[in-house]
C-alpha cells in the first residue's frame, strides 16, 4: 500500500509541476484525461524508481555540495532525476518532457519537492 501512494504522490506532484512550470509537459495534444492520469502515474512510478536506485548514488557523491551549500543541492539533484526520468519516459514512448535543465528542470524539481513534502506531511504513516 505504501507503494502506491509514493506513487501517487509523485504523480500529483508532477501534475502540480506540468500546471506551474513552463516546460514540463505530460501527454501533449488532445490525450484524455484516463490518459493522462496513467501517464502521470507511470511517471511518477519511473521517478520513484529513479530517486530510489540512483539518487542515493548521485548523493553520496555530491556530499561535499550538500555541506557547501547547506542543502540547497538538493534542488539540482533533483531536477537531474527529473530530467533523467524525462528521459526514461521518451525512450519508453511515455509523453513526458522537460524542456531544458536551468529554468524547467530546476523548477519543477522545486515544485515537486515541496508538493511531496505536504503530501508526505498530509497522509498518514503506517510505521
Amino acid at each position: 500500500m505504501q507503494l502506491i501512494i509514493k506513487i501517487v504522490v509523485n504523480a500529483v506532484a508532477i501534475w502540480v509541476a506540468t500546471a506551474v512550470v513552463p516546460g514540463v509537459r505530460v501527454s501533449e495534444g488532445d490525450a484524455s484525461l484516463g490518459r493522462k492520469i496513467i501517464t502521470l502515474l507511470v511517471v511518477g512510478a519511473i521517478f520513484g524508481l529513479v530517486n530510489a536506485l540512483i539518487k542515493p548514488i548521485v548523493k553520496l557523491f555530491s556530499l561535499p555540495f550538500y555541506v557547501l551549500t547547506l542543502g540547497l543541492f538538493a534542488f539540482i539533484v533533483n531536477a537531474l532525476m527529473l530530467m533523467l526520468a524525462s528521459w526514461l519516459a521518451e525512450q519508453l514512448n511515455i509523453s513526458f518532457h522537460i524542456d531544458d535543465f536551468f529554468w524547467s528542470a530546476i523548477g519543477a524539481a522545486i515544485v515537486v519537492t515541496f508538493v511531496s513534502m505536504v503530501l508526505n506531511l498530509v497522509l498518514p504513516d503506517n510505521d
